[in-house]
């Protein structure tokens, strides 16, 4: 707990630095955003920090950068192998990756008892604006850190049952698009309406990627590849605040 305090601390922080050294500029959007979601067995908050460039001749498109801490809880939820990819997938060709075919003949199963996963990425931010008040958007992370409770877990493999006392959150997070990936992913498809100029509102779709890493139980593929890590991929709704400067 003392360790979401600091990184919270940390990331307040660095907003209000930068919140500090801003003037009033039509062509940057800078706000933090407070969001929740929900999905099968599972919950999370997430909160970001969003510095975007307007660009295009009317201003309408944004991109840029942010920072963003998720906290992900649920109960016995299910892990399978993470990869690498040319296991999982049919192809791994990477982004187009998300329409290879699923090598589900090589999962194996971690079911987490209870996950508990704090990642905190580095993200990228695209949006449009229809109106000045209604604008749409897509968000992913990109690089960063996760940290989290250890837990009991039920590994199953070639049809036997195990147990690992002590599974833990993969520690890295590297976006390197589908079965690529390593670590703790959030991305996001989001409508947004301003209320005023300062708040607004958000709907959201999540995406998301949660990573475990095994500590006494291994997969061995087909090809004599030893795998400990294994992740849970969630589609999750929710609704987030946010807060423009």
């Amino acid at each position: 707990m003392k360790t979401i305090i600091i990184a919270v601390i940390c990331f307040l922080a660095v907003a209000v630095s930068l919140q500090a050294q801003q003037t009033k500029n039509p062509e940057i959007n800078q706000f933090v955003d407070l969001a929740g979601t929900i999905g099968k067995s599972q919950g999370t908050g997430a909160l970001s920090y969003v510095y975007n460039w307007r660009i295009g001749k009317k201003r309408k498109i944004e991109a840029g950068l942010g920072a963003r801490l998720t906290s992900v809880g649920g109960s016995k939820l299910t892990y399978t192998t993470a990869g690498p990819a040319r296991l999982t997938r049919t192809f791994t060709t990477p982004f187009i990756i998300f329409f290879a075919g699923q090598q589900t003949e090589n999962w194996d199963t971690l079911t987490v008892q209870r996950p508990f996963v704090n990642a905190l990425n580095v993200t990228i931010n695209l949006g449009y604006n229809f109106t000045p008040k209604l604008s749409a958007g897509f968000n992913i992370d990109l690089i960063g850190a996760s940290f989290g409770r250890k837990s009991s877990s039920v590994f199953q493999s070639k049809g036997e049952t195990s147990t690992d006392p002590v599974s833990k959150p993969t520690t890295f997070n590297l976006l390197l698009t589908g079965d690529h990936d390593q670590g703790s992913l959030n991305s996001e498809f989001f409508l947004k309406y301003k209320l005023n100029e300062k708040w607004g509102v958000r709907v959201i779709y999540q995406f998301l990627f949660t990573e475990y890493t095994a500590g006494s139980v291994r997969q061995t593929a087909p090809d004599g590849t030893v795998i400990d890590r294994f992740r849970n991929k969630a589609n999750n709704f929710g609704v987030g605040v946010s807060y423009q400067f």
